[in-house]
């Protein structure tokens, strides 16, 4: 089975951070996907560092994203360079948190 990236998008955005009504992907804190003849790594950030629900987070993308690996696993890397900012989410997201009368 070859694995898809739209597949492995699919399951990212099934993934909330339960205090923001938009997913991890429209909220631009996903930085890289990479995938490996062993496994799939996704790069990502948070908004914050000091997100109180980064291990819950981290643990539901890797279980979505392994229900469409064929088996291999998934590493989650965070990153923090560069920095999130509001600039690197969807416009549906913007839309979503009511941001765009600001310019973004």
């Amino acid at each position: 089975m070859e694995i898809k990236r739209e597949d492995i998008i699919n399951e990212l955005k099934k993934v909330y951070d339960p205090e923001i009504p938009v997913n991890i992907w429209d909220l631009g804190l996903i930085y890289n996907i990479a995938i490996n003849p062993d496994n799939v790594v996704i790069e990502m950030t948070f908004t914050s560092p000091t997100c109180p629900m980064m291990e819950d987070i981290v643990n539901q993308i890797k279980t979505n994203v392994e229900t469409v690996t064929d088996g291999k696993p998934v590493d989650v890397k965070l990153v923090w360079e560069p920095a999130w900012d509001l600039s690197k989410m969807s416009d549906a997201a913007r839309v979503e948190l009511d941001l765009t009368e600001m310019g973004w």
